[in-house]
């Protein structure tokens, strides 16, 4: 009755709560999955949250008149690159989730590599190409296969693998279509992981085995045939190690109550830290989830435990 009695308490201390989903950015069919699914499973629990599809200044500031606090499920530029913190923070309403600046520099993946290289963390060899320093083949030094990605796109948008200098004009082009900032990274041939972080704790990896050459847009979120391997079957001491680094990358961009860092695990068993996801997927069926579940913890427990660190009094 006790355990029931704080439940309550608890659930009271969050008042109204809003459900920020949808968003502007091209991953906003993906926010909608997300936002409906931490919607339902907060109300299951008692929780007075109703979901909000934001796309202006002007609505987050209607909400900081109407709600408590809100729990961020936006997706991609805007949601997860630090504006909508900014006006949160503006407005004094506490939110799930990374701060403006740790939530800016992660959506950044030039960036994000520039500063974990810089504190000597690993991650793989990069070039950058912007309108004022263009692609020069004839002084392009890394070697092939590459990856060619949008800066500051999510969901593996306006990406492709480069096998050779023929296809690497095109490639950098379509990134371009994206954002004007490209990151040429080092293919590392390995296996692909991620690992979640929740409240300073590094959850089992998750290994991602599909059949393109990465785990891209279709293998994410169409593809039937992708497998998610969790608990994996590294040996225990190495998971721990690379758990040990992926906290030191999350710590190191300030980020803060939860996310998920991605990585290569080649055949040295070296991990290349790729890159940090401030606000990953939220359905059942996500990634995050996926790890806490095998931690014996569901979806609307896990939920709850995100929403409670809005609580502390740093939110």
């Amino acid at each position: 009755m006790t355990s029931q009695n704080n439940e309550q308490r608890l659930i009271k201390k969050f008042g109204k709560v809003a459900v920020l989903m949808g968003g502007n950015s091209a991953e906003r069919a993906i926010s909608l999955k997300s936002g409906r699914a931490v919607t339902k499973a907060l109300q299951s629990a008692g929780v007075d949250a109703r979901g909000c599809d934001v796309t202006s200044v002007a609505q987050l500031n209607k909400i900081a008149e109407n709600y408590d606090r809100a729990f961020i499920a936006l997706h991609g530029r805007w949601g997860e690159d630090g504006g909508v913190q900014a006006v949160l923070e503006a407005l004094k309403l506490p939110y799930t989730g990374s701060r403006m600046t740790a939530s800016a520099l992660a959506m950044d993946k030039l960036r994000t590599k520039w500063l974990w290289k810089g504190v000597g963390l690993p991650t793989p060899p990069f070039k950058r190409v912007s309108w004022t320093s263009p692609l020069v083949l004839s002084e392009f030094d890394l070697d092939f296969p590459v990856i060619v990605k949008p800066s500051h796109e999510g969901s593996s948008i306006g990406m492709r693998k480069v096998n050779d200098a023929s296809e690497l004009q095109a490639a950098v082009a379509f990134a371009q279509q994206y954002d004007d900032e490209v990151l040429i990274e080092q293919w590392i041939d390995g296996r692909e992981f991620t690992c979640a972080v929740v409240d300073g704790e590094a959850l089992p990896l998750i290994e991602l085995k599909t059949d393109h050459d990465f785990y891209d847009f279709d293998a994410k979120y169409q593809s039937s045939s992708t497998q998610y391997i969790c608990p994996c079957d590294l040996p225990g001491d190495l998971q721990a190690n690379i758990q040990r680094c992926v906290l030191e990358a999350f710590d190191a961009i300030g980020a803060r109550h939860w996310g998920r860092v991605d990585l290569i695990l080649d055949k040295n068993d070296q991990a290349w830290l790729i890159e940090v996801n401030t606000v990953p997927g939220m359905t059942d069926h996500s990634l995050v989830p996926m790890a806490a579940k095998a931690m014996g913890v569901g979806f609307d427990q896990l939920v709850l435990r995100l929403l409670t660190l809005t609580l502390n009094s740093d939110s």
